[in-house]
């Protein structure tokens, strides 16, 4: 079966120079895919490929733009177009590395968000010490948050990660100061609560509380948190591989004593550097949407940017739409009730 992406190909901070690249590569790898190629048909002229069709776009969200922008002026961006193919049915899934705020506010426009949840937030895999990774959510698309969005980003989660690795029951753990259910501010205790009660009543498998260290560890499938302490969190731990490929060139121009123990070290300290690289978990799902979005970092390279591409790909093909709606349907009895604030606009991290 035929999946097909539609790609804003002028997102970014490198366009077409990055993203036509990531897309010959990834239909090379991908002979069921198709894409839909999103922006100024001269600059996505080198890209020539049977499965690949250009659907032209006049406009470019720039990084720097306002969300009001993006919404109200610029009608005939990229962005905004690829994401229309996937509201007209012409394909499964966008993938941008635009603008993030923009991005959330044309997705959540025209796609709107699933009944039963509020906020739409973003997910994505870090590396963790078992080989995978820890899906965690939100990671900035919602800066001020209530106990009953956790619980929501909680059913989201879950169903994200049953799609992309068949795992029916992903353990989920909601990121807090301690493990006991004593700790944290007041909205976190509630939102213990809340997922106690969806773990007693077979809507989500709760861990409980987890540290920011359990992430890495992989004490648990995915974990929640508020997008402040979620963007954070990520461009924390996206500083790791810089700081070890930058170790590893600091002690190569050393003493001769510190080359011979560079080198010995090198082949660990290299594999540990690709485990790492936030580039090969690159593509953020916009979750909670009637419709699938990615988002790829706006920095990234050919590598990364095929990754978003990749991920998108996957959660088309593994019908993430139709688990999303289950575990939402399921859970619907304690997703009702949100307060008045849960109904507020989300306020978008634009750094992702």
């Amino acid at each position: 079966m035929t999946t097909t992406l539609a790609v804003d190909c002028m997102g970014g901070d490198h366009g077409p120079r990055v993203t036509l690249v990531a897309c010959r590569h990834f239909l090379e790898a991908h002979p069921e895919a198709q894409l839909l190629l999103v922006g100024a048909p001269a600059a996505l002229a080198p890209l020539q490929h049977p499965r690949a069709r250009v659907v032209a776009a006049t406009e470019v969200v720039a990084m720097d733009d306002a969300v009001e922008i993006a919404l109200r002026k610029k009608k005939d961006s990229s962005m905004r177009v690829a994401i229309q193919q996937v509201k007209e049915g012409q394909a499964q899934a966008a993938v941008s590395a635009g603008n993030t705020g923009a991005l959330m506010a044309l997705a959540r426009y025209l796609l709107k968000t699933v009944e039963g949840i509020d906020r739409p937030a973003i997910a994505s895999g870090l590396p963790n010490a078992k080989g995978g990774a820890t899906t965690v959510l939100d990671l900035g698309a919602n800066v001020d948050c209530t106990e009953q969005h956790l619980l929501q980003f909680a059913v989201l989660g879950s169903a994200l990660v049953s799609a992309l690795t068949e795992d029916e029951n992903p353990s989920v753990g909601l990121l807090n100061i301690g493990e006991e259910a004593i700790k944290g501010s007041e909205m976190i205790k509630k939102a213990g609560e809340l997922l106690r009660a969806a773990g007693s009543a077979g809507d989500l498998n709760f861990f409980g509380n987890v540290e920011g260290n359990d992430i890495f560890k992989g004490t648990t499938d995915i974990v929640v948190c508020d997008g402040f302490v979620g963007n954070v969190m990520l461009k924390t731990s996206e500083g790791l591989a810089s700081m070890v490929g930058g170790f590893l060139k600091q002690e190569f121009a050393r003493t001769p004593l510190t080359k011979l123990a560079a080198v010995a070290a090198y082949p660990v300290l290299a594999a540990f550097k690709k485990r790492v690289d936030h580039r090969r978990y690159n593509g953020a799902a916009l979750m909670g949407l009637r419709g699938l979005v990615f988002k790829s970092h706006g920095s990234a390279d050919e590598l990364a940017f095929e990754q978003a591409l990749i991920r998108a790909y996957d959660a088309a093909r593994h019908n993430l739409l139709d688990r999303v709606q289950a575990r939402i349907a399921h859970a619907r009895p304690l997703l009702v009730g949100a307060d008045e604030p849960a109904q507020a606009q989300p306020q978008p991290v634009t750094t992702y």
